[in-house]
């Protein structure tokens, strides 16, 4: 028996549509890696990818709906690809980057828009922007056995019936196979893992009362009201 000081947090746990559950332990993210994004935001599609993490209680499931956070007055929907790690890889080469893959699942990487801009400017790290509470709400996990490893297909987001974003996963800059085999080369993946892959262009701000319908076809969907 082990003597806590204190209780252990619970596991974070995302419901597979299998009626497993698939336990998470770190959430990557990729930054920029739809071409009319990068440019929205005033980037060059030159970069190469670069990632940035939340915590895995920063994860939302079941369609819960999420608290406006405190400390921002412009909160950004950016709806992606959420790919969950299978199984353990470093150095991972791109040929064998899919056979690491459990499944996929749509999430949105909600973000404060004027911090991440403070911090840009600052030359400062992006976690009080993209790492908060609640900033990482996530649909159930569809296994890859079930429907394969989506390289193409719709993905919008809609802010109360009203089409945001709009575009289709082929036009992703890195594909899943180059962002695990990448990403693989700076940290050990391991099974447990979520790597959010990006978001098209049309992002915006919402306010309380909004609700975000985000969808990726053959996927699902994922719902979440601002409170």
């Amino acid at each position: 028996m082990v003597d806590l000081v204190f209780a252990a947090p619970q596991p974070v746990l995302v419901p597979v549509a299998d009626g497993r559950f698939f336990p998470v332990r770190r959430v990557y993210c990729v930054g920029r890696n739809y071409a009319e994004h990068v440019k929205e935001m005033g980037n060059d599609l030159r970069d190469p990818p670069f990632f940035f993490e939340k915590p895995a209680d920063a994860v939302v499931i079941d369609d819960a709906p999420i608290a406006y956070p405190p400390q921002t007055v412009d909160f950004h929907h950016e709806v992606e690809l959420v790919v969950a790690i299978g199984k353990d890889g470093e150095n991972i080469a791109e040929a064998d980057a899919l056979t690491h893959v459990f499944g996929y699942a749509v999430g949105l990487d909600m973000t404060r828009r004027d911090l991440q801009a403070q911090a840009k400017k600052q030359g400062r790290p992006w976690t009080m922007a993209k790492g908060f509470d609640q900033s990482a709400p996530i649909g159930r996990v569809v296994p890859a056995a079930q429907i394969g490893h989506l390289q193409a297909g719709a993905i919008t987001l809609k802010v109360n019936g009203a089409l945001r974003q709009s575009g289709d996963l082929s036009e992703q800059i890195w594909s899943v196979p180059e962002t695990i085999s990448y990403l693989s080369q700076f940290i050990a993946l391991k099974a447990g893992d979520l790597i959010m892959t990006g978001t098209p262009a049309g992002v915006g701000a919402v306010v309380k009362g909004d609700v975000l319908e985000g969808a990726i076809a053959g996927l699902g969907t994922i719902k979440a009201e601002i409170i």
